[in-house]
């Protein structure tokens, strides 16, 4: 257990209070009833199997920030990092700041966070590897960074970056309550060291002394809405009526009637030119994830050609299938598909842990989509094996494993990025942009496959009519989109940022999807090889850059960094020109440890057989 000084100050315990029953949220703070079997139990910290005797160790515990007393010093992160023994580009605590006005009635607003111990944690619901944990004791949630495998997709559900994605060992870690100080009666180290007294602990709901406001929200405070964070807040200060970011974000907080702030567009802080930004768009780190969801869309939309052509025997499609291309297109789709497969395991932190992707198959939609696309893949690998013994009932079970994984994959594959802590991302465009690539890609990739071993056209003008269909939809997606957008701060920050800094990219995708659109429909009635491989070139390009747009774009509603730290801007300047190289800077290259054979080899040789089947049967058991 956790040794109390001798000469520990007296405002570093927790102090005994009356709490409530429930929470703001309607929800019980006791997490566990007296008769609940999870009572009693050890948390195991450093191995140490005893048992705290806190006596509100089963109620919701959570941060107390009064605002009005912050005054930016910092020593939360600097007692945060000490404890944890984090190095400097990771903070699990880190105080930011929003600022209005001018001088000389110039304003900040100082607002310290770590992990806020969420109720309903989209963390936990999100990881695929099951590396998160809602404990009852203290309501803590609870990481692990030795099961995590690096895919930093709690980094994108959470609305308060909380989780750090370390890029140095390629793994998440996160702010753990210290929950080793509440089994002995002590607040965390970040509360104890607070200079200012604006940070407090204790069980959610439970008013400090000398405070007057349990708030859910302040001036850039994501939603309370999204996961029910259990921090409150004190912030009786007049502020200004827009309040900005200095993290290089266009967003600023408008105040309403009410009093409350809602997020806009900051577009005074903004240059409005429009640019290329090509440079960021080509080295951005989602390329992956880019390549993936293209390759993998291409590829079920054709292979939804070759299925159909055998269940409804299409006669312009059977002219590919039964000529020598059937063979080689499978081939090629495997080969693509496995290239985009590739790709995405190679982007984890952790590649040798790629199957731990599937441990949270009964929450995460990540598991599903990694299960949906695998299944995809085994039955479109089946495909040749049961042409080549000539067995029908293993061709159609392959045909439907196909089918199945599909609807699976691209359901999932679609529904992991509707998430509400990024608007831009969060609206059905997101499935029409899929499903739009799913039948224009598809279908040309189809084609210009078979193209390369029939030079009969007749197949064109079908394929042509589809792709067209595909591009239709993605076009309507994308005008509603800019349109909803304008409903939401981050969204239309987002799409600020899209009209300014990718404004000549984004006005040549355009362009170029308006042509494609044309070709397709002059394809239908005048088909033509040369103009069908042109096609599917320019839809290639269109479809990267929009989709890569796609990933760089997205305003998160996370919580404002500083002018430096936890700033994105400052990042990626420290990382072009070498300042990364200070440990000071506090900024760090990814540089974590790619895949290799050796640590394949090293994980399979300590992996046991009984090991294997603990970890099959825990899959199954979701």
């Amino acid at each position: 257990m956790f040794k109390i000084r001798s000469d520990e100050p007296k405002y570093a315990f927790l102090s005994e209070k009356e709490s409530k029953t429930t929470s703001c949220y309607g929800e019980l703070i006791e997490t566990v009833t007296l008769d609940d079997e999870k009572r009693g139990k050890s948390l195991n910290i450093n191995g140490d199997n005893a048992v705290g005797d806190n006596p509100d160790r089963y109620k919701q515990h959570g941060f107390y920030l009064n605002a009005d007393n912050c005054i930016g010093c910092h020593a939360c992160e600097v007692a945060c990092s000490e404890k944890n023994d984090n190095p400097a580009h990771i903070a699990f605590r880190s105080v930011g700041f929003v600022e209005g006005g001018t001088y000389p009635d110039y304003q900040r607003l100082n607002i310290s966070m770590a992990c806020n111990h969420c109720t309903d944690p989209v963390c936990l619901k999100g990881c695929p590897t099951r590396a998160y944990t809602k404990f009852a004791e203290y309501g803590a949630v609870l990481q692990d960074p030795d099961i995590c495998f690096g895919c930093g997709y709690c980094t994108w559900v959470c609305p308060y970056n909380a989780p750090q994605l370390d890029p140095v060992k390629g793994q998440v870690s996160k702010c753990n309550m210290c929950v080793d100080r509440l089994e002995v009666g002590l607040k965390p180290a970040c509360v104890s060291a607070c200079l200012g007294n604006a940070l407090d602990f204790g069980v959610v709901e439970s008013i400090p002394e000398n405070r007057n406001q349990a708030k859910t929200s302040i001036p850039g405070f994501p939603s309370a809405d999204i996961t029910h964070p259990n921090i409150r807040f004190q912030q009786t200060k007049e502020t200004q009526r827009d309040m900005v970011r200095p993290d290089g974000m266009a967003v600023k907080y408008h105040k309403q009637s009410n009093g409350e702030f809602k997020s806009a567009v900051d577009e005074k802080t903004h240059s409005h030119n429009k640019e290329w930004g090509l440079p960021k768009l080509l080295h951005s780190h989602e390329n992956a994830h880019a390549i993936f969801t293209l390759s993998t869309q291409a590829v079920m939309g054709a292979a939804l050609w070759l299925i159909l052509g055998h269940w409804f025997n299409l006669v312009p499609i059977n002219d590919v299938l039964q000529s020598s291309a059937y063979y080689p297109m499978i081939g090629i789709l495997l080969a693509l598909l496995g290239y985009g497969m590739f790709k995405l395991n190679m982007h984890l932190g952790k590649p040798h842990f790629f199957y731990r992707g599937f441990y949270n198959l009964r929450h995460s939609p990540v598991s599903r989509e990694i299960a949906g696309v695998t299944l995809f893949f085994g039955g479109l690998l089946t495909i040749p094996v049961a042409s080549i013994l000539g067995q029908v009932w293993l061709l159609n079970a392959a045909f439907i494993i196909t089918v199945v994984g599909f609807v699976l994959g691209s359901y999932y594959m679609y529904k992991l990025y509707r998430i509400k802590a990024r608007p831009f991302w969060d609206h059905w465009q997101t499935a029409s942009a899929f499903y739009g690539s799913v039948l224009s890609l598809g279908s040309l990739l189809f084609g210009a496959v078979g193209l390369l071993f029939i030079t009969d056209s007749g197949f064109i003008p079908v394929l042509a009519a589809v792709a067209c269909i595909g591009v239709i939809v993605e076009s309507v997606g994308h005008i509603v989109h800019r349109k909803d957008m304008q409903n939401t701060g981050e969204g239309q920050a987002s799409y600020f940022e899209q009209v300014t800094t990718f404004g000549k990219t984004y006005t040549l995708r355009n362009v170029i999807l308006v042509i494609n659109m044309l070709a397709l429909s002059m394809l239908v009635f005048l088909p033509s090889n040369i103009l069908f491989v042109a096609t599917f070139i320019s839809m290639l390009v269109t479809s990267y850059l929009g989709r890569i747009m796609f990933y760089t774009l997205v305003i998160p509603t996370t919580m404002p960094g500083a002018f430096f730290w936890k700033n994105k801007k400052f990042s990626e300047h420290a990382v072009e020109t070498g300042l990364s190289r200070m440990p000071q800077v506090g900024v760090e290259a990814e540089r974590h440890h790619k895949f290799d054979v050796k640590a394949l080899l090293n994980t399979v040789r300590h992996t046991s057989l009984k090991q294997v089947v603990v970890q099959v049967s825990s899959i199954i058991r979701g």
